[in-house]
C-alpha cells in the first residue's frame, strides 16, 4: 500500500538533508497518512481538493450508487435496495443521512475508489459484505448489465479477490438461484462457490475449502458482532460449502 504522507515526506526530506532527512521527513508523514487516514496519492488529492474522507459506511454506499448509475438510470429498484440495505445495518437517523449523501455522491462517478478498497482489504468479512451488498445492488432491477458486472469485478480485484470467487457470490442473489445444496448442482456450480478452476490442484482445493470455511463459520462470523442475518447467511454459505467440496472431491476422486 502506498501511503502518499509517508512517501512525500522522504522524498522531501531527502533533498534537504540525506538520508537522515529522509528518516524524519518519512516519520513524520507517516503521522500524517495516520492522523489524516491517508491511504493513496489519489485520497491525498481528493482531501486537498476539500472532499472529506469516506468511512466504511459511507464508501459502501458510494459503490452502491455508482453501480445503479452505471446503466444510465437509476430505479425504483436501485432505491428501494439502498433503504434495505440502511435497514440491515440498522441505521440511525445521521447514519442514513450520510448514507444518502454517499449514494447520491457515487452516482457522480467522481470518485477515486481503488485506495479505498485496498484499504479495506485487511478486514476480510467488511469486503465479503460490500461485495454481496453490490451484487444485491445490481440484481435489484431483476438482471446484471455488463458495466455493472464490469465494475463488481474490478472492485473485488482491489479488494484482493480472484474473478472466481467474486463471480461465486453473485449466484446468491439471482432471483432464480438454484441451491448449492440441492442434488441438481453441477460441477461448475461447485467450483465457482470455492473461486478454483476444473485443474485446480487437490491441495489449493482444500486449502480454498478450508479458507472459506473458516471465514464463514457461523460461530466465527456471530463473534465478530454480526447481525442475526448474517449469521444466518453464514450458516446457509458453510452448509453449501460442504456440499460444493463433496461434490468436487467426489468427481476428482481425492481425499
Amino acid at each position: 500500500m502506498l501511503w502518499p504522507g509517508t512517501l512525500i515526506g522522504a522524498g522531501a526530506g531527502f533533498v534537504i538533508a540525506s538520508i537522515p532527512g529522509a528518516m524524519l521527513g518519512a516519520l513524520l508523514g507517516q503521522a500524517l497518512d495516520r492522523r489524516l487516514q491517508l491511504h493513496s496519492l489519489a485520497h491525498l488529492r481528493e482531501r486537498l481538493g476539500g472532499k472529506p474522507a469516506l468511512r466504511n459506511d459511507e464508501l459502501l454506499f458510494v459503490l452502491l450508487g455508482r453501480l445503479a448509475k452505471s446503466d444510465g438510470r437509476v430505479v425504483d429498484g436501485h432505491i428501494q435496495q439502498a433503504r434495505e440495505e440502511m435497514r440491515q445495518l440498522d441505521m440511525h437517523d445521521a447514519a442514513q443521512r450520510r448514507a444518502i449523501a454517499a449514494f447520491n455522491r457515487g452516482k457522480s462517478g467522481r470518485d477515486r475508489l481503488r485506495g479505498y478498497l485496498n484499504h479495506l482489504k485487511a478486514q476480510p468479512h467488511a469486503a465479503e459484505g460490500v461485495l454481496r451488498a453490490c451484487w444485491r445492488m445490481v440484481w435489484a432491477d431483476g438482471r446484471v448489465g455488463p458495466k455493472e458486472r464490469e465494475l463488481i469485478m474490478l472492485w473485488g480485484k482491489w479488494l484482493g479477490w480472484t474473478s472466481y470467487q467474486v463471480q461465486a457470490l453473485a449466484s446468491d442473489y439471482e432471483p432464480a438461484r438454484r441451491s448449492l445444496s440441492s442434488s441438481t448442482v453441477t460441477y461448475e456450480e461447485a467450483l465457482l462457490l470455492l473461486g478454483v478452476a476444473a485443474n485446480s490442484e487437490p491441495a489449493q482445493i482444500k486449502r480454498a475449502y478450508r479458507r472459506l470455511l473458516s471465514r464463514h463459520h457461523p460461530d466465527k462470523v456471530a463473534g465478530s458482532g454480526a447481525t442475526p442475518l448474517q449469521v444466518r447467511e453464514a450458516t446457509e454459505k458453510t452448509r453449501e460449502l460442504h456440499h460444493a467440496y463433496g461434490l468436487i472431491r467426489e468427481r476428482r476422486d481425492f481425499r
